[in-house]
Formats: structure tokens, sequence, C-alpha cells
């Protein structure tokens, strides 16, 4: 995973480190240095402050006092707590902390060879698809002897604070951290994706089954390895950090630390009942102010459960800020949730393996609309299809599929005069089987993303077997900016860019002909089709043929009516050709034809629907066969039109 690990600015850690251990000195970063413009935007505002070495605030300095855990996080005057409430699901993911704080046992203080000790750090985070190793010193900011912002339960432990110098240094300062989206930090912690949900309006606090299925769904994600958190939505300014009767705080986000199934009663008994209460563990990152209600650290409810469970769920009675409580109450309180998943592409995993596809793209703007590729959101109707496009496969009967697109943060480094990111949002088109070029109307649209000033916009969505296209866009027309499309498959999806309006000009389309029209044909449905199996039915599927071109549906089992939603688009040399349909019966051996239809498709009729009996072979009047067919036909000769 980190072969392709990029230096952050240029800076390498090993040729720094090994240049500070020749010359005796310890490291002082040029690019991050110990002054206000490595805190503020625009002047100071806690007062003097004083960049000290963990060496001067305490004899024995560790990275680590006792390994890393949820509780070696305090928030410190920043405004950041969606940072280190990531932080804190982090710590309890051994595999995934041990990436963003790579060769730790390398970097930690040695008592024994005081000498080797540069002052020199390295941490990694993944930014816009790549992973970024970012070199810090560890000259940290504190006043009146203490560190101003993220700090440890021991004083001697420093990992979290130089973790968030590090982050700092890669948004430009550390008042860029303020008031930022968690979301962010845990795809920037993991390279996962993150998939944001509203718990108010999936109404899990009134809905047992929606919730139960909620539940499995944030227990696979903990399982696997995922990242998630919590917060409670504050609606005014007022609402910011207030505090609420059951010790939850508005506007705060609470990392979660364990998901579990917790089994209740005593000894064997407790087996035979197997009965089990869904529970979901969290952290305050101001390391106090807890739940107190049902299952809080000195409820009685815990006299339900084992002393040997208590022990290994770790409960504790103490003002810590880390705290169980069952779902129901988690979905009456919480009103956002936000479950990273991490993606795994490896075929030797036991876990479900996803297809990955990444594209970098851009929007950008030009007088030519052909050229054009800012288009802005569906609402943008004359210019929203000159946005980028890109078509990609479902080929199993149906797929979950997760769709990521993320704009290159424009908060990292607001100096640079481009503060606030771009609202952003994709739609989802299902289109033609055989589609190869650019869209020119809109198509079926089956989903979409919100529209919104964050980084990342996410979809998780079932789709049926066919093409779809994906149309990231600005919600503005006009809006210029770099994007990361990533597409989660079940089996590859071969996605890629659509960049061709039209089939291009050739040296041979004088020889050969040049198409002079383009159709689109929707097969919608079929029916009252001959049965021609056994069971009383037929398994149908239909090809749909035009100048030696043809598209395929999939096959629909045991029915006499299929509803086909199958569309083929052909670009035409020969208009009288005109364009055949034929439905077939799919059999062991071989199949058997059920009917035909063969349609003129001319760009003057102007009935878009049709439905016409089916023929046989010979297209004979007397030749009728069981069974109707639906179709829409559009031809154009313009071929930009569709």
């Amino acid at each position: 995973m980190f072969s392709s690990v990029k230096g952050f600015e240029g800076q390498q850690y090993s040729a720094l480190k090994s240049q500070c251990q020749q010359s005796g000195k310890l490291f002082e970063d040029p690019l991050f240095p110990p002054t206000d413009a490595s805190l503020f935007y625009q002047g100071n505002r806690i007062g003097r402050v004083h960049w000290k070495r963990p060496k001067e605030l305490c004899d024995d300095p560790h990275l680590f006092v006792d390994g890393i855990s949820a509780h070696d996080l305090h928030q410190g005057q920043l405004g950041n707590c969606w940072f280190v409430a990531a932080c804190s699901s982090l710590a309890s993911r051994e595999s995934l902390w041990q990436k963003v704080i790579p060769d730790w046992k390398e970097q930690e203080w040695d008592t024994e060879k005081p000498q080797s000790y540069a002052g020199i750090f390295h941490f990694r985070f993944w930014r816009f698809g790549e992973w970024v190793d970012v070199v810090i010193d560890d000259r940290l900011p504190t006043v009146d002897g203490n560190l101003v912002y993220c700090h440890s339960n021991d004083s001697n432990e420093f990992w979290s604070a130089l973790v968030e110098k590090a982050y700092a240094k890669l948004y430009g300062c550390y008042e860029a951290l303020d008031g930022g989206n968690t979301a962010d930090a845990l795809v920037d912690f993991t390279g996962g994706v993150s998939e944001p949900m509203d718990l108010d309006e999936g109404q899990f606090a009134t809905d047992e089954a929606a919730r139960n299925e909620l539940f499995e769904r944030v227990l696979k994600v903990h399982n696997r390895g995922g990242l998630i958190s919590c917060s409670i939505r504050a609606t005014t300014s007022a609402d910011m950090e207030a505090r609420l009767a059951c010790g939850l705080v508005k506007g705060h986000a609470y990392g979660v630390t364990d998901v579990r199934k917790v089994r209740l009663g005593h000894g064997l008994l407790a087996y035979f009942k197997s009965e089990k209460l869904s529970m979901i563990r969290m952290r305050n990152p101001w390391g106090e102010r807890e739940w107190n209600g049902p299952w809080s650290d000195s409820s009685e409810e815990w006299q339900k459960v084992s002393k040997s469970e208590r022990e290994k769920l770790g409960v504790t009675v103490e003002d810590d800020g880390e705290f169980w409580m069952n779902f129901e109450d988690f979905c009456k309180y919480f009103t956002d949730l936000i479950l990273c998943r991490l993606i795994n592409t490896s075929y030797l995993s036991i876990h479900k393996t996803w297809e990955e596809a990444v594209v970098h793209g851009s929007w950008s703007t030009h007088d030519d609309p052909r050229r054009n590729r800012s288009g802005g959101c569906i609402n943008q109707k004359p210019t929203y299809l000159q946005n980028p496009q890109y078509v990609f496969d479902v080929t199993k009967s149906e797929d979950e599929v997760l769709i990521c697109l993320q704009q290159r943060d424009r908060r990292a480094r607001p100096s640079e005069g481009k503060g606030e990111n771009l609202a952003i949002g994709f739609d989802l088109h299902r289109v033609e089987l055989n589609r190869k070029y650019r869209m020119h109307i809109t198509q079926q649209k089956v989903g979409s993303s919100i529209y919104i000033n964050s980084r990342c916009v996410f979809l998780r969505q079932d789709l049926k077997e066919g093409r779809y296209v994906i149309i990231p866009t600005t919600f503005d027309p006009g809006m210029e900016g770099d994007f990361l499309l990533r597409l989660f498959t079940d089996v590859p999806a071969d996605c890629r860019e659509l960049t061709l309006d039209e089939p291009p000009q050739t040296c041979w389309s004088g020889l050969c002909g040049y198409p002079q029209l383009v159709t689109q044909v929707h097969v919608v449905a079929a029916d009252g089709l001959l049965a021609q199996d056994s069971d009383g039915a037929s398994d149908p599927y239909v090809i749909i043929r035009c100048e030696g071109e043809k598209v395929r549906s999939s096959v629909f089992k045991d029915t006499c009516n299929p509803q086909f939603d199958v569309k083929g688009l052909f670009y035409r040399k020969k208009a009288k050709e005109g364009v055949l349909i034929e439905i077939w019966n799919h059999n062991i051996i071989k199949d058997s034809f059920l009917g035909q239809v063969s349609l003129k498709a001319d760009p003057n009729d102007q009935q878009l629907q049709h439905t016409v009996h089916l023929r046989d072979r010979g297209n004979q009047q007397s030749n009728d066969l069981p069974g109707t067919l639906t179709v829409r036909v559009l031809t154009s000769d313009v071929l930009t039109n569709i």
C-alpha cells in the first residue's frame, strides 16, 4: 500500500533525520516554523505562545505510554472535536494507527541511546487518492507550560499532539482544523469511504426493524476494521456545545470505540437464554462529560450482565469520557452517524472483496459548449450534460454499488484564496447497453447524491444489471476544480470516461460511409408471450439488431409478460434498413424463437411509443404470433441529439 507514498512538500523523513544525526542538531522544520503563521490565518488569538520540545515539558517523554488508546486524546483550545473523535476511533484499531504512525517503534524515544534522537517525526495521511508522508519537528505550542491543543492523560505521552501538528501542517495551520468534518478525517486516516447518515430521516428511533438492520450494518463496519463517528446536530449557534440533561453534548463529534451484542444474565443460564442487547460504546473528545442514562458507567443495568462480561467490555466507573449506550437510546438521541468503510480489494480476504475503479477528472470552462466541462447541476438544463461523464457496467442481476466523489480540498491552504469548498454532487443515469458516446439528452435517472460544499459526497445503491453513466457536477455552472471519482462494485465494472460526442470521422468514412441517423430503441415490455416451457411460462430475452450490431438483454425467468426495460443506441448509415427486435426463449440445449418486430425508425415519426404484435420470420401479415411488444423509438438526423 505504501510503495507509492509521496513526501509532503518533497520532504523525505529518512534523509532529514540522517542529516540531523550527523550534525548533532535537532530538526527544525523550515516549512512549519514556530511562529504565529503556523497557528493562525490572521493574528494571534490566545496570547504569547512558547514552542517547546517534549524534553522541555517533562523528564521522560514518550510517543506512547502503556500503548495507545482513546483515553490518550483530550481536545485543547481548538474546535477540532471532529479530528479528535476520528483519532479516538483510530486508536482502537491497531492495524490502522500503525499506518498513520509508521515505524512507531523506531520513532519512540530510546532511553538507552539518547544521542539518536533527532527531534523529527513523520505521519501518513491519505489525500486525494494517494498516501502522503508529513514530516514535522517536535516543537509544540504551549501557554504557561501547558500544551495549547490536543494532549494526553499522561503528561509525558505525545503521540496525539504530534499527529495533530502533522495534520495542521497538511492543512496550512492549526486554525484550519477549527470546525472540520469527521468524515474527512476518517478518510484521511484510512483511505476508506465515508457514508454519512441522517438518523432522524431514517426514523431509526421508532422503527425497530430499520434500527436492527442499521445495527447489523454498523456492527459489520466495525468488525471489518472500519471507523465510526456520531454527533447530535446543533440547529443554532447557541446550541453548539450545549449539554443535555442526559449528559450528551450537542454539536460535538464522538468517536465510536466499540460495537457489541452484549449477553445478559449470569452463569450458564445466560448462555442458554441467549438474550443479547445491541450496544455501542463511544468517547467524548473532551475526556469528560458522559451519558448518564441507562447503561452509563454506574447504572444499575450493568447488574444484568455477569462480572466476566463486564470485564470483557472494559466497563469502568470513571468520568473518562468513554461510555456505553444501548442502540435504541443511541438512535433516540444522536442525529448523525458516519460509517467509514475500509474497502477491501484483496482476493485473499475472507471478507467481501470489492472491485475498485478510480478516475481523476476536473470541471473546466470553455467557450465552446462541446469542450466545456462545467455545466452545473441538473437544474441547469442547457449546460448540465456538458459536465464530465463516466460509464460503467453492472454485469450481475443486481449489485451493491458504492460511489464516492471527492474534490481537492480547498480548506487546506486557505491562504491561497480558496478557503471554501465547492458545492458538489453527482447523478446516476441508466443508459443504453451499448452506449459509447456522451449523453446529449437526460436518460433514466436512478440515483443521486446530496449537493453540499463538503470534500466528499457518497452514494450506496443496489443497481440492476445494465449500463450506467455517472455525471459529477458542481451545483453552479462555470465553477472549476479537480475531483476524484471512486467506484466500488462486486465484479469489475469497466469504468471509463465518455469523451467523444459522436462516432469520429476517419479516413475510412469516405469508403465505408458515415452515420446519417441516430436511433434509440427502448424495449419496454412484452405481454402475452407463448408459454413454451413445461411449467406454463417461458424464459424470454430480447435482441435488438441494427446494421450488424446487436444488443441483448438478460433472461427473464418464468414469465410470459416480461418487463424488459432495455435500451440500445444505433448510429445508422442506411436509413431504409430500420431496426429488428427479436424475442427468444432461453432453453438448456437450444433457444427457441418467440417472435419479432421490424421498425422503420424514421426521424419524421412523431409517435414515440408503439405497441405492436409479434410476427413470425418473414414478417407476413398473416403470420402473427402470440404476444405484443411495447417499444419507444427516438430517431434524429443530428447525431448529437440523443
